[in-house]
């Protein structure tokens, strides 16, 4: 199973939003199949996102009427691409890189700009299977043999090119025989946990409780588990991480119960320009996801609704962050500064 992949030259990605009850992939030559996919959380998962939109970018540039300038096909699609979702940085750092190999390449042909630009998508594909791997690798290590795991929303294989992020971690430590079972939180409003990570665990042969997100609190209370590893969309240079709205409290939770509370991303997620949690852009979603369930209203008509997609941990909360470069730990904004080679 791929989230994301490139076949023949078309991007070939599961649709997320009908899981568990169909798995069912598409093809598309289409950049707007693609934008569309992202808003519509068919593809998602930061670095999913990330890699989607790398070929995203050479469908939409490849699409167009060859009448029109190829820098003009060029921006025009990377401006489609980047209005989608605007929380996960994966997407913009993307979208950035392409954009500084495309200026790189003024002067070559239209055919070697394409194959420039597939080759480099490509490439972000491939940097991000191995950069699951590691730290699946990395983060196994820090469990003990026995362990119990939380873990919120979806950060696995559905999330990335690879084996995921915090599910990669669960995925190995599970191959070296230490995972006990893992504690899936539903993650309301749309049940990602309940979805797609008790799916992914369910298909790997690991034992998997689904729990509301309610119950958090009792089974750290209860010793339940030993452990907390979350995902991230966007890591702030002072380690703030933003993930899927009902994160926050679970760190909290997890300090009250010393429980240690592990964030694992790649190190594309991290932002060096966003200096705290406070200035991560955070996406708002339609209020249709909370006042309905399954196209079903179980809200009164006119109510008001907050729905965020995603909160802020603060980085005081956070044991560690596993990066494929390495296990960061605190102070974070030195560590974040020296993997990213900025000092």
């Amino acid at each position: 199973m791929k989230a994301v992949d490139w076949v023949d030259g078309k991007l070939r990605f599961i649709d997320q939003t009908l899981l568990p009850a169909e798995e069912r992939y598409v093809e598309t030559e289409h950049v707007g199949v693609v934008a569309e996919a992202i808003r519509a959380l068919r593809i998602r998962g930061a670095p999913a996102i990330g890699v989607a939109a790398a070929f995203g970018v050479v469908l939409g540039v490849r699409g167009m009427e060859v009448s029109t300038p190829l820098s003009v096909r060029f921006t025009k699609t990377v401006a489609l691409l980047a209005a989608t979702r605007p929380t996960a940085v994966n997407l913009f750092t993307v979208l950035e890189r392409l954009q500084t190999r495309f200026a790189m390449l003024t002067g070559r042909s239209d055919a070697d700009v394409m194959i420039a630009l597939e080759r480099e998508a490509q490439a972000i594909q491939q940097e991000d299977i191995r950069a699951c791997r590691l730290i699946g690798e990395l983060g196994a290590a820090l469990l003990p043999t026995g362990v119990s795991v939380l873990t919120h929303c979806n950060a696995g294989a559905l999330a990335t090119a690879g084996d995921g992020t915090a599910l990669s971690v669960v995925t190995t430590a599970h191959r070296q025989g230490k995972i006990k079972s893992v504690f899936a939180d539903e993650t309301r409003p749309l049940l990602q946990g309940a979805r797609l990570t008790s799916w992914e665990m369910v298909k790997a042969g690991i034992d998997v409780v689904l729990i509301t997100d309610s119950t958090a609190a009792s089974v750290m209370r209860e010793d339940r588990v030993q452990a907390v590893i979350v995902g991230a969309d966007r890591i702030a240079r002072n380690g703030d991480s933003a993930n899927k709205i009902g994160t926050y409290p679970l760190a909290v939770l997890a300090q009250r119960h010393h429980v240690p509370f592990y964030v694992a991303a790649p190190v594309t997620t991290l932002d060096p320009h966003t200096p705290t949690g406070r200035e991560i852009p955070i996406e708002e979603r339609d209020p249709s996801e909370v006042t309905h369930f399954a196209g079903i209203r179980i809200a009164p008509a006119g109510v008001r609704v907050y729905a965020p997609a995603f909160d802020v941990t603060p980085h005081d909360l956070i044991t560690a962050i596993i990066t494929d470069r390495g296990v960061l730990r605190p102070p974070f904004g030195d560590a974040i500064t020296d993997v990213l080679g900025q000092r």
